[in-house]
């Protein structure tokens, strides 16, 4: 079955047929543009939802990013915006893949169609005029023959008419015979037309509208199949991408689980972060007016608070009773800005460690530079032609100086941070210290940059040779161990307390592997004894 064979005469049908594909074709790519700008829309929605809840650069929200459920929630935006890059990408590969695609492929398909379709007008209209000249030349015999006939007639009767000449008899009768002749002319004509006009009806029904309609039929075949593949690529478009939507949402399932299991993390992060180190307060002393007795505070009371409202932060400063506030004749106190006086015991110690670890790696890059510059110089006086000896000297100079400079700032704040934890706290300063004095005993140098570490590091080896475990202790949480003297953990990792908490938050042990350093006291649940 085919349309050339079965549908020959259903020209008008397969016409409409036809166009009404090419519509839906063109309908299809409207569709399909449409759902693009959704698409674009729905991205550029999202992306601007997540820009407009991701925390500003330097923003509050941006330093409460520390906390694991804050820090969850930049996560989920983060993945919402790769999302929205993959709804980008299937609206792209749409209007690329399906609708380009199938608006070239419509120009072509109609371009064929309006082909097939215009050489079966003309493969008619030859038909059609074939016809009419067959209709003539027929009407032309029927019009002569009748003529004959009648000629012939006339020429009996007036071979009958006893009153009808010779002559009369003789014309009438060349007459009909020539009439007969023109009428035997229309006949030959008409059966040689009738001929030729079967022939060509035989052509046109039987070969050239058959050829014409088939091809019409495999281009409209060949449109339905494109257009099929335009449907299953308007699936295929998400599916490709599916698989890294997937990884979006379960970024975003992984940022909830990390939460909901870091709420006890985030709990002790605050603690360390905002940590006062202020002891609580006593009781008041009665004080008898009646003796007389002084109204002031002793000093004992000078360190803490003096009362629940300044507990709670009713006091903007809570810490407005520091000895290190006092002037006195002697010394006095430095700039809140330089020693951060300004902050509680606790951050005050973290903010000096942090400070010292910043000065301990300046100074160790102009130690560094310093050593290069030596060897450059001894390499230059061995070999004047690599250089000139005497063009270091002020860099050497240079650097010199700035070793000074970071000493005695590192003295500065090294006494700042005693003064501020006493030698509780001074310990994790030689644990810094000690890694700059093994990196500077490697240089030969006369003026030892790192000799200011020497009394630290003594002090470090000879609690190493005192202590010993006096107990051990298990992880709670995870802990990176990321600053200086700290050791990472694992929750439920033992290990050996080496020193216990010396009112600092923080407790000296020795881990399975040997590794010794401080952890987080509230970290840990610690057992005495061994």
């Amino acid at each position: 079955m085919g349309w050339g064979t079965d549908l020959w005469d259903q020209y008008d049908v397969l016409d409409k047929h036809t166009q009404s594909g090419l519509d839906l074709v063109d309908r299809y790519v409207k569709f399909v543009k449409e759902r693009t700008e959704i698409e674009q829309n729905y991205a550029k929605q999202l992306r601007n939802l997540s820009k407009k809840y991701t925390p500003k650069r330097g923003s509050k929200e941006e330093q409460e990013c520390r906390f694991t459920n804050q820090q969850a929630f930049v996560d989920i935006l983060n993945e919402m915006n790769d999302y929205a890059g993959q709804r980008e990408i299937i609206a792209e590969n749409m209007m690329l893949s399906i609708c380009l695609e199938l608006t070239k492929y419509l120009q072509e398909v109609k371009q064929e169609r309006k082909s097939c379709l215009s050489d079966a007008k003309k493969a008619q209209q030859t038909l059609e005029s074939s016809y009419k000249q067959l209709d003539n030349i027929k009407k032309r015999f029927e019009r002569e023959w009748r003529e004959a006939e009648k000629a012939n007639q006339n020429a009996e009767k007036v071979d009958q008419d006893s009153t009808a000449t010779k002559a009369d008899v003789e014309k009438a009768k060349v007459h009909a015979h020539s009439r007969t002749h023109t009428a035997e002319e229309s006949r030959n004509d008409y059966a040689a037309l009738l001929q030729k006009y079967n022939k060509e009806q035989n052509q046109f029904y039987f070969t050239e509208i058959p050829q014409i309609y088939s091809k019409l039929q495999e281009v409209e075949e060949r449109r339905v199949r494109k257009l099929a593949e335009g449907y299953t690529l308007f699936a295929e478009m998400e599916k490709r991408v599916m698989p890294i939507i997937g990884k979006c949402l379960e970024g975003i399932a992984k940022a909830g689980n990390n939460s909901n299991t870091s709420a006890e993390r985030d709990s002790m992060l605050l603690v360390e972060q905002h940590k006062s180190g202020f002891e609580r307060p006593g009781d008041l002393e009665f004080e008898d007016y009646s003796h007389g007795m002084n109204r002031a505070s002793s000093e004992s009371s000078l360190g803490t608070p003096k009362g629940p409202l300044d507990l709670l932060g009713k006091n903007k400063k809570l810490w407005p009773f520091s000895k290190k506030k006092m002037f006195t004749p002697e010394k006095s106190s430095p700039a809140a800005s330089e020693d951060f006086g300004h902050l509680p015991p606790e951050q005050r110690r973290k903010k000096l460690q942090q400070k010292m670890d910043d000065i301990g790696k300046e100074l160790q890059k102009e130690v560094d530079q310093s050593q290069a510059l030596e060897k450059m110089k001894d390499v230059y006086e061995k070999n004047s032609q690599l250089g000139d000896p005497s063009s270091l000297e002020p860099q050497i100079s240079q650097t010199a100086l700035n070793v000074q400079r970071l000493q005695g700032e590192m003295q500065k704040y090294e006494s700042w941070l005693i003064d501020a934890g006493g030698q509780a706290l001074s310990r994790h300063g030689s644990t810094n210290n000690n890694t700059h004095d093994k990196s500077g005993s490697e240089s030969s140098h006369e003026n030892n940059p790192q000799a200011i570490y020497t009394e630290f590091d003594d002090d470090f080896d000879d609690e190493e040779e005192i202590f010993a475990p006096i107990g051990q202790c298990t992880a709670l949480y995870n802990f990176e161990g990321s600053s200086e003297g700290t050791i990472p953990m694992r929750t439920g990792e033992v290990f050996a307390v080496v020193e216990e908490d010396k009112g600092d938050g923080w407790t000296r042990v020795q881990s399975a592997s040997g590794d010794e350093g401080y952890i987080p006291t509230s970290y840990v649940k610690i057992s005495p004894g061994m």
